[in-house]
């Protein structure tokens, strides 16, 4: 009983402190976009991930044809983070997680893909994709917040996130920033 309480208040405390930094994306506390380079922004991301690659047999490859994305920093590092590592959790269970990172120039815009081979999602789960609490795959972890706050923070940088999925053969993010 101790432990299930103490599981419930770990959770709650989890989405409190998920809840505080969705607060901090209003766009007038928004940290100032800059050019920020995206090959170490990777490269950094990946230093994070080594316990997750490894537990799912997973790669991550980049190809990156644009050298830098005009967002803040830290904003940028937390949606690539966000990004690739759902990739990694919602793997498919009959193959390794394979997570591609591209971004090149497509006329005023720089446009970052981030595809992966994993559960991909049905159309219904797509339209509810971006919500916050929303959690289409329960069988991981987490809370409902993360791709929600992906969403505000390109948005706050003006541009736009898609995605382009299809069940049991996985999900390509597709974001596109001003140049």
């Amino acid at each position: 009983m101790l432990a299930r309480m103490q599981d419930a208040v770990e959770r709650f405390t989890r989405t409190i402190g998920h809840l505080t930094d969705v607060s901090k994306l209003q766009p007038e506390v928004a940290h100032p976009a800059a050019p920020t380079a995206l090959a170490p922004l990777i490269e950094d991301v990946r230093q994070d991930l080594p316990p997750l690659l490894a537990a799912t047999g997973g790669r991550l490859e980049a190809a990156v044809e644009c050298p830098a994305l005009v967002m803040a920093e830290k904003n940028l590092r937390s949606l690539l983070y966000n990004l690739v590592s759902n990739a990694l959790k919602y793997h498919h269970p009959d193959r390794p997680p394979v997570v591609r990172v591209g971004c090149r120039a497509e006329g005023a815009f720089r446009v970052l893909r981030v595809q992966d081979n994993g559960l991909g999602l049905s159309e219904g789960q797509q339209a509810k994709l971006f919500g916050l609490f929303e959690r289409l795959h329960t069988h991981v972890e987490g809370t409902g917040v993360g791709l929600y706050m992906v969403k505000k923070l390109v948005e706050n940088a003006g541009g736009t996130i898609a995605v382009q999925s299809r069940a049991g053969e996985g999900s390509t993010f597709v974001v596109r920033l001003p140049a």
